[in-house]
């Protein structure tokens, strides 16, 4: 049900909870717990804000969407996150996975191809005090390689073939969480790196993303690669620590946040 204007944002956010989260089976505290915090209103435009706690998957604008609360919840869980991980993410978007993301790890990279949703997304989550994030605008199938590898990856967007370059940037025991299929139907896959050498493939569920558009995957929309292309609560910050005095954001234990 659409939330009407002047309505309870913090009443919304607990229904989605119990109906998208946990009738749907998901389980890890910290993943209800932060998404049942997040003002995910501010995170589409002022006309969407009333959807924003349904099930729809809502418009961002360029041709992309903000997924709906149960697949964010599910991609989050399936990373299996202790709050120590270094994560890349392929595609920003609306900032709003992003921002889940930030709450539950050391340190975010997200790649966004188009530069309107980029800095959107940016001063959004800046907003809401998320300083734990590093930005950068270009082409996600090449991940970010010259950082280092990275404890967990997930890209939010659908692709062909699994993109090398990422598999390459995980770290022995890091896992890839990534949509493979068409344009119209995709598979989620986890992918653990368990050795230099392996890497083990896990399907999760069926699900559609936008497509992934990079060397390493569509061209464009509706294009494949080419053969041989390897595999107001604004204003104020959003997290505060649960006891002692305020501290910088990045300076907090992940595990003793609680929003306002």
């Amino acid at each position: 049900m659409a939330v009407k204007p002047g309505l309870d944002y913090q009443r919304a956010r607990k229904n989605m909870v119990q109906e998208q989260l946990l009738q749907r089976q998901i389980h890890d505290p910290r993943v209800v717990r932060v998404m049942g915090l997040l003002p995910r209103h501010l995170f589409v435009d002022e006309a969407l804000a009333g959807l924003a706690y349904t099930q729809a998957t809502l418009p961002i604008g360029n041709g992309q969407t903000l997924s709906q609360p149960y697949t964010v919840a599910r991609m989050t869980e399936a990373l299996a996150m202790s709050g120590t991980e270094e994560v890349l993410e392929i595609g920003t978007g609306s900032g709003y996975q992003t921002a889940v993301l930030a709450a539950l790890s050391q340190r975010v990279f997200t790649i966004e191809r188009i530069p309107a949703l980029a800095e959107l997304a940016r001063q959004r989550l800046r907003r809401l005090g998320f300083h734990n994030v590093i930005y950068r605008m270009g082409d996600g199938t090449l991940g970010w390689p010259e950082v280092r590898q990275f404890d967990r990856i997930l890209v939010a967007a659908g692709t062909p073939v699994v993109p090398e370059n990422l598999t390459n940037q995980l770290t022995i025991g890091g896992s890839l969480l990534i949509p493979e299929g068409d344009e119209h139907k995709q598979q989620l896959l986890r992918i653990v790196r368990t050795s230099a050498e392996n890497l083990q493939r896990e399907v999760l569920e069926n699900c559609r993303f936008v497509p992934l558009v990079g060397a390493q995957g569509w061209r464009e929309a509706g294009r494949p690669p080419s053969p041989g292309v390897g595999g107001k609560e604004g204003g104020q910050s959003w997290w505060r620590p649960e006891r002692g005095g305020e501290k910088p954001f990045e300076q907090r234990n992940r595990h003793e946040r609680v929003g306002t």
